[in-house]
């Protein structure tokens, strides 16, 4: 059984007289998912959308991506630090009015046409979605049973990979479609942003109305030992999980980032024939969040990360040492490897920390940054070896999340 127990975070009140109902905010997630996951790989429209309408470079275009995930490195310490003043449910709230904001920033920067206010403005909806993922996460563990919660928050996480699959779908038919007939504009990206804004502000006032539990403050609850747990960094879980989720969501947007490119290289196809591989990469991140969902109810969740990683690593050598279909293949296959990946980490990472798990969730969320960092080293790679070579990077953040599952994740703190 997967026992993920989060002891800072309860409920304060009920809801009712008697049982308390989770639907309504568990739905609230859910939508708050959908949207992140939405806007962020909207990201990967932009940087083909700004490279032509205003003849940047591949560099210089990738700057909407560095931007993005770089935010979570900048922003989620102090984002974990207002959570825990304002409280989850107003945090959530704040976080959609914050991006909310940044995509209104697109209207002015669309009319004067300047690359560098769609990057503030991107910086702007980054803040807001990091200070939605640092409210969020911790909220999702406790809405249910303590066992279950990987369980709760891969299953919110499907939700979220279903943005993810239908922004492609919306960027090629309201972004890249119009470029083509006004290819020194950027006036394409102006009215879908501001319907993206409209939508934000709307859910933003819906959750604020919304009768969600009120969780107690860390203050409140039960405490770790003074004694023998002296700050945050006394966690060996946590500080090798923050390794974790740094080394996971780089391999995950590298492979991602770079499967156009290598797909079309081996079957020597063209790139738009090419990326229907990548949708079938992040629905297998779909699929795998919605069978992993009811799977990590019933298994530990440390054996089914290590299962994870394993298979992630066996897959990569298969694909490099391939070719033709069975290469091409093998690496869409990472990301029904990738789907549990975060939830159960993120989860393990936070096991037994009593007091200090909002703050902690600042931390894990900071490690996102890794879609920056090793995204930009693998295309070194690329730059300057062969495909091969560049796809050990991520293969050795998988190893390195195998040994989180095995033995990374255990602490004297825990209660696993």
């Amino acid at each position: 059984m997967a026992a993920i127990p989060v002891n800072t975070v309860s409920i304060a009140e009920p809801l009712g007289q008697k049982k308390q109902n989770y639907t309504p905010a568990l739905l609230a997630l859910a939508v708050l998912y959908f949207m992140m996951g939405f806007i962020t790989c909207l990201n990967d429209t932009l940087v083909p959308f700004f490279k032509k309408g205003f003849t940047l470079t591949y560099s210089q275009s990738s700057l909407v991506q560095f931007y993005f995930f770089l935010t979570y490195g900048i922003a989620s310490i102090p984002a974990g630090k207002v959570v825990e003043k304002v409280g989850y449910k107003k945090g959530m709230v704040l976080g959609f009015s914050i991006a909310a904001f940044g995509a209104l920033l697109f209207f002015p920067a669309s009319v004067a046409h300047q690359y560098a206010l769609f990057l503030a403005a991107l910086f702007i909806v980054a803040i807001g979605i990091v200070l939605l993922q640092v409210a969020a996460n911790p909220y999702i563990t406790i809405l249910g049973p303590a066992k279950t919660a990987s369980s709760r928050l891969t299953l919110i996480q499907g939700v979220g990979s279903m943005g993810t699959t239908t922004a492609p779908l919306f960027g090629a038919y309201y972004i890249l479609a119009p470029l083509q007939n006004s290819a020194a504009s950027s006036d394409a990206v102006k009215y879908p942003y501001l319907g993206i804004a409209a939508a934000l502000i709307l859910i933003a006032l819906i959750v604020s109305r919304l009768s969600l539990p009120v969780l107690k403050s860390a203050d409140q609850m039960v405490h770790v030992d003074k004694e023998s747990a002296k700050g945050i960094f006394s966690f060996r879980n946590l500080n090798f999980g923050i390794i974790g989720l740094f080394v996971y969501v780089g391999a995950e947007v590298s492979i991602g980032t770079f499967l156009t490119n290598y797909t079309a290289d081996l079957l020597k196809i063209s790139e738009s024939a090419a990326n229907t591989y990548v949708a079938f990469y992040w629905g297998g991140m779909l699929a795998g969040r919605l069978i992993g969902s009811a799977l990590l109810k019933s298994l530990k969740a440390s054996h089914v990360l290590s299962v994870c990683a394993a298979g992630s690593v066996f897959l990569i050598l298969l694909s490099v040492n391939t070719s033709g279909l069975l290469a091409v293949w093998s690496m869409v296959a990472v990301g029904l490897c990738n789907s549990i990946m975060f939830a159960i980490i993120f989860s393990l990472a936070v096991n037994g920390l009593g007091k200090y798990t909002t703050q902690a969730s600042g931390l894990l969320s900071t490690a996102i940054a890794g879609g920056a960092l090793i995204s930009f080293c693998q295309g070194l790679l690329i730059d300057h070896a062969t495909w091969k070579i560049a796809f050990m990077l991520p293969l050795a953040c998988y190893v390195y999340i195998l040994f989180y599952g095995l033995h990374g994740y255990k602490s004297k703190f825990s209660t696993l």
